[in-house]
């Protein structure tokens, strides 16, 4: 059979094809003689189901007959073409001119069509259309929860024994109407402001949280108040889907069968405020010692503001957290002011309603209180039950306190704090403690110190975060110039023994001058050249500001989180000045970091929790194995330097635990805190002694407290560290350190135990007046190579700061130094009326053991070394740690 050639499609300038060409059919498969391909493009046509195909030298064209392919070549066709590869064939039969649809190509062919999208989406729609039908006809509305019902927590040593078993709930169900209504809308303001003209159930905003969640902006809450009354009521605090999808369900029918008042008053009813009071009246009882009746709108804000994060915003327990507690409020108000719901001009003359001290139960007294709150508080924030939840109860929760440890340091800060307190000084009643002592080896908090009495003090000492942590902060620094191989401005390589200046006031240099900070010593000294570690233990702020510098303030910042200052710390900043320790990090987390660098570097989970068990089931705790933050290297110099700290500078009252110790003194700005970090190869403690009006909250300087005329981080707290590592660690054979350290961090002899004048043992630091260290390397403002002392052992510090003139003559009565009230004598804790005993009586022995004396002197010249005694609990030494 023949029919009409069809045109071919050519290329200009190409040849003309020849014509059809006649011959036998072939079975498809069976290639061509000369079957070849053209080069070219192929098209597809379809003439009545018959197709010839043909290529010239330029193109292939593919013709389809009955499903059979003809494969022919052109003169010049090159490659065969089977009928199985004809284009033809079965793709273009039945097929009708002018219908051929293009091939997807490319990124075209994995996007879906229209078709493909139209049909999933209906099918997805069914889908959930039937799960919704499904859900609401199968869940119903539950009876109440066992809330109302809930069990006690309890608290455990690490030996089992009980610490605490907190208290019942506290609840008081009110009727709406006794709820005033600015109250009721300050709530909403702060929660839910369309809660009247909503649904039950907000997607949006369920969506728009959960959106939020994924991409790090934290876990925000997209529930209306109708689904958190059916949390708080009928379901419980779980995060888990199935109780989501059952709360979005009940929140639906109830919203069906209860009036929006209705909802209102069982929300207030149920949700929980802190100080373990649920609802909204137990709350205004536990903040304000009122019934919610008479609550006005300034404090009813508040109470709104504390369903947000209850313990957060509480400011009487966590003072620290006063600016984020103040910012919700004043959302709450301007929300309030934005709905008209409060006039802008009563809003504007509103003043903040500080809540009262909390009156926890007497089973919480004593330090039990504080234990109980810092356990809670590491629960929640480590996300292993959240606060509503373990407020519920029913939990049994082993700490890793151990009982003996945590007696010891009761003792400890008994003997030295409260048993000196004395009702009639007025200084006495601001004196506040804080103590934390952690197992660098294991992370476990073994001890804690919070305060006097829960029940008398609120505030845990040992968790706050409002005291500057003072020169306790260098070490951080030091680390870090290791570390990074920080090199000095002229280009030299930091390490321990290398010459700074410590001029009194010397401007930090940077690398293009002067900075413009110029911070002060302590009394104003001026040291001339000296090593960083003479800087270190005599607490140089002029050295360690140019050193904070050198290495990079950021640097420096970066360092002190790796080792477990949290990053959130306030006043954290990356300026020189942090070198100094303005910034507010907690006992606790002061600990936790001299625990890393114990532990030579290496930073793990630090703990307060060694087991928690619900209904004889054990819940998972997080843990983070250690890692190394620091090198050893950086870790290990940093140690050793400490270690002269307490052999022969300022933290010389650590001698008393009896074993190696590496420490740092510290005193806040305005001596509001005085500070003791420090550490043996197994246990890292910290001790604060801090200043506070119990009436007003205030922060005080420490002046005139516990009968002395100042209390520094060599004094007291010292001396509290160094009784309870001993009592903590008795029984326990005493380990050396053991120590890499950095390339030229080598320790340097600078003292000549046979001469007169070594370093004392006063409380404070070394021998010697204020002004010297009475070991002939400096004498106030002279050189480091300095003279040596008289034989009396007195200091050569300069006479304006108490100190003994250079000719160890009799001194004058001491003078104002630094901006302290003038002091009698100040050469190494003379007596009150200065004069030669100030002098005298400071031995310089290489441990100063000789005996204290009652009003500062010591009360012995005599024995090898000079021991002339530890200058008593008056004493001065004569480098007192900086700010």
């Amino acid at each position: 059979m023949s029919h009409e050639p069809q045109q071919q499609r050519r290329d200009p300038g190409e040849p003309t094809a020849v014509g059809p060409v006649s011959g036998p059919p072939r079975e498809e498969g069976v290639e061509g003689r000369h079957g070849g391909t053209g080069r070219g493009s192929r098209d597809t046509t379809a003439d009545r189901g018959e197709g010839d195909g043909a290529a010239d030298r330029g193109e292939g064209d593919t013709t389809a007959d009955r499903g059979e392919g003809h494969g022919l070549a052109g003169r010049d066709g090159g490659e065969r073409l089977d009928s199985a590869e004809s284009r033809g064939g079965e793709r273009a039969a039945g097929s009708r001119p002018g219908r051929t649809r293009p091939r997807r190509t490319g990124l075209r062919r994995v996007v879906p069509t229209w078709r493909t999208v139209l049909g999933v989406s209906l099918l997805l729609a069914v889908v959930l259309l039937g799960g919704f039908v499904a859900g609401y006809l199968l869940v119903d509305i539950p009876p109440a929860n066992s809330a109302a019902t809930a069990q006690s927590n309890v608290y455990l040593y690490k030996d089992g024994t009980q610490i605490a078993r907190d208290g019942e709930v506290n609840r008081q169900s009110v009727r709406l109407s006794q709820i005033p209504l600015s109250v009721q809308h300050a709530v909403l303001a702060a929660e839910d402001r369309d809660f009247y003209s909503e649904r039950a159930v907000d997607p949006q905003a369920m969506v728009r949280a959960a959106w939020n969640t994924v991409t790090g902006k934290g876990k925000q809450s997209g529930s209306t108040i109708t689904q958190q009354y059916v949390k708080n009521y009928y379901l419980g605090q779980e995060q888990t889907v199935t109780r989501k999808v059952k709360e979005f369900f009940i929140a639906i029918k109830l919203d069906r069968e209860e009036t929006k008042s209705g909802i209102l008053e069982g929300y207030l009813n149920t949700s929980y405020f802190g100080r373990n009071a649920y609802g909204i009246q137990a709350a205004a009882h536990a903040y304000y010692g009122k019934d919610i009746s008479a609550v006005d709108t300034a404090e009813g804000a508040y109470l709104a503001s504390l369903l947000n994060a209850p313990s957060a915003y509480d400011v009487a327990a966590h003072p620290e957290n006063r600016p984020r507690a103040l910012a919700r409020w004043n959302y709450t108000l301007d929300g309030m002011v934005t709905e008209h719901w409060l006039p802008l001009s009563e809003r504007a003359a509103m003043i903040f309603p500080m809540p009262q001290t909390a009156g926890p139960a007497s089973g919480l007294s004593g330090q039990r209180g504080y234990i109980v709150q810092a356990v809670e508080d590491w629960i929640t924030g480590n996300g292993i039950v959240d606060e509503k939840t373990l407020a519920r109860g029913g939990y049994r929760i082993t700490t890793t306190l151990e009982r003996k440890k945590q007696d010891a340091f009761a003792a400890a800060v008994d003997r030295h704090v409260m048993s000196r307190r004395d009702p009639g000084r007025a200084a006495d009643r601001n004196v506040r403690v804080g103590g934390a002592s952690i197992d660098p080896a294991s992370g476990r908090v073994v001890a804690m110190y919070g305060g006097i009495d829960y029940t008398r003090q609120y505030v845990n000492n040992a968790t706050r975060r409002d005291y500057q942590v003072g020169s306790t902060f260098k070490p951080f620094v030091l680390a870090a110039a290791v570390e990074n191989g920080s090199l000095t401005q002229d280009g030299r390589r930091i390490t321990p023994n290398t010459l700074y200046d410590g001029t009194d006031r010397r401007q930090v240099q940077g690398r293009y001058g002067p900075t413009g900070y110029a911070p002060e010593n302590e009394d104003n000294v001026s040291y001339g050249p000296v090593s960083v570690r003479l800087a270190t233990d005599h607490s140089v702020n002029s050295v360690y500001a140019q050193l904070a510098q050198d290495v990079g303030p950021r640097r420096v910042r970066e360092t002190a989180i790796a080792l477990g200052v949290p990053e959130g710390t306030p006043d954290l900043t990356a300026t020189p000045s942090i070198a100094l320790g303005v910034a507010t990090a907690s006992v606790l987390d002061m600990a936790e970091a001299y625990a890393t660098l114990a532990n030579h570097g290496r930073h793990g989970t630090y703990t307060l929790v060694e087991r928690i068990t619900k209904d004889g089931m054990e819940l998972e705790l997080s843990e983070t194995p250690a890692r190394q933050v620091i090198s050893r290297e950086a870790a290990d110099t940093t140690t050793s330097v400490l270690m002269g700290v307490v052999r022969q500078g300022s933290g010389m009252a650590a001698l008393s635990a009896g074993r190696p110790a590496a420490g740092k003194t510290g005193t806040a700005e305005g001596d509001r805190a005085a500070w003791f970090a420090g550490y043996t190869p197994d246990l890292a403690t910290v001790v604060a002694v801090m200043g506070q009006d119990p009436d007003t909250g205030v922060q005080k300087s420490l002046y005139g407290a516990l009968g002395l005329a100042r209390i520094n981080g060599g004094g007291v707290p010292a001396a509290i560290w160094g009784e309870f590592t001993a009592a903590a660690l008795a029984g326990r054979e005493a380990e050396d350190f053991d120590l890499t350290i950095a390339e030229g961090a080598d320790e340097e002899d600078f003292y000549l135990p046979d001469e007169p004048g070594g370093p004392g043992d006063d409380l404070a630091g070394p021998g010697g007046g204020e002004g010297g260290t009475g070991d002939g390397r400096f004498d106030g403002d002279r050189s480091a190579e300095g003279s040596a002392p008289p034989s009396n052992g007195a200091g050569t510090g300069r006479a304006t700061n108490g100190g003994i003139p250079a000719d160890g003559r009799t001194p004058p009565a001491g003078g104002t130094t630094g901006g302290r009230p003038p002091t009698a004598g100040r050469t190494g804790g003379g007596s009150a009326t200065g004069g030669p005993v100030g002098g005298t009586d400071q031995g310089g022995g290489a441990q100063g053991a000789g005996t204290r004396g009652a009003t500062g002197g010591g009360a012995d010249e005599s024995g090898p070394q000079g021991m002339g005694g530890t200058g008593g609990t008056d004493g001065w030494g004569v480098f007192p740690d900086g700010p």
